[in-house]
């Protein structure tokens, strides 16, 4: 048990920025520390990586005493071929928030604006108020189709951010509407692609086509490398450039190198693993509705699940007294709903089960 006095709050208040203490911390999904829990709360993939990745792992221990690669030379290589693009056109990070964080630090000053479809990712906001910077949340137009306000002329815009798909509704918008929106923009677009090896297309592609343009991934989700942490970011040879001067020097350590490159380099069980949760996300998606959910063709790996009376809150913890953890979101002037990762079919299966008793 402690015995440290506590520390007076006024000097707690001289000692920390002023948009340290006014911000909300991100809550990332829970973690829970009991044993046998069917957990759907935060878009984790339901199977465990290639074996391959273990044994480049143990191998990467013999070589701890060394620094990493700064700049991750093995995985860049070795994606600029699955991607079509340059080495040079890729930066790694330790998971796809550490690019968040570095494109947004790299961007952003005080008092700019950030600009970001809503309801979306709440991290694009803590980031941005860790800069001093402004955001602007535009709701999504009906159909979670891109507002028209992305595009609005503001001085200070420095940067939109869409992500597709998007959480939590899982929709995908068409890589020809977001070259658009870039081709409008004054600033940076960032498409944050986390969830894209589950949908029908990427953006890639459009890089080439627009300056501006940059993509973000991770191999947390499709990979099933969640709790190893890398994420990559895709953008113009000048623009990678200019990140490198924002990232920690040694961002990524070399466990998470090595994994990662050998990862890449198993796209059979990539798109193996892709098939199995498409499946079971349309298993999912059918058998919700069937429920009487209101639920959006899903892109990603789980399915948001909405309705305009029942008390989705005490759904949640219906399923949480059960060991089945979901994720509850309520986003203000929009609406609350479920979103449920997919799992294995048995452990989608069992939450639908009990939701279904539940109306």
């Amino acid at each position: 048990m402690s015995n440290l006095e506590p520390i007076d709050p006024g000097q707690l208040q001289r000692w920390f920025r002023t948009d340290v203490q006014s911000m909300t911390a991100y809550q990332p999904g829970e973690q829970p520390p009991w044993g046998k829990t069917i957990k759907l709360n935060t878009n984790e993939n339901p199977y465990p990586p290639t074996t391959k990745i273990r044994e480049a792992i143990v191998e990467a221990t013999g070589r701890l005493e060394r620094y990493p690669d700064p700049l991750g030379t093995p995985f860049r290589m070795q994606a600029s071929q699955l991607l079509g693009v340059e080495p040079d056109q890729i930066l790694c990070g330790n998971g796809s928030d550490d690019i968040l964080t570095i494109v947004t630090r790299s961007l952003l000053d005080r008092g700019q604006l950030l600009r970001f479809p809503y309801p979306s990712y709440i991290l694009y906001r803590t980031l941005a108020q860790l800069q001093g910077a402004v955001t602007e949340e535009v709701p999504f137009a009906d159909g979670f189709r891109l507002p028209e306000g992305l595009c609005a002329p503001h001085p200070q815009l420095r940067l939109v951010v869409i992500p597709n798909p998007n959480s939590p509704s899982g929709t995908w918008i068409e890589p020809e509407a977001l070259l658009d929106l870039a081709r409008r923009l004054p600033c940076p677009l960032l498409i944050d692609e986390a969830y894209v090896d589950f949908a029908p297309g990427h953006c890639i592609d459009l890089i080439a086509q627009q300056p501006n343009i940059m993509v973000s991934r991770t191999l947390s989700k499709s990979y099933g490398l969640a709790g190893l942490r890398f994420g990559y970011l895709v953008a113009r040879p000048e623009v990678i450039q200019m990140m490198r001067k924002v990232k920690d020097s040694y961002n990524c350590d070399a466990l998470s190198l090595a994994a990662a490159t050998t990862a890449i380099s198993d796209q059979g069980w990539v798109e193996e693993n892709r098939r199995k949760i498409v499946a079971t996300r349309q298993r999912m998606l059918e058998r919700a509705r069937a429920i009487g959910f209101i639920v959006p063709d899903s892109h990603a790996n789980f399915i948001w699940c909405t309705h305009p009376t029942w008390n989705l809150k005490e759904m949640y913890q219906k399923l949480k007294d059960q060991r089945v953890l979901v994720r509850y979101m309520d986003y203000p002037e929009w609406g609350a709903g479920l979103r449920i990762s997919v799992g294995t079919d048995a452990q989608s299966d069992a939450c639908m089960d009990l939701l279904e008793s539940m109306r």
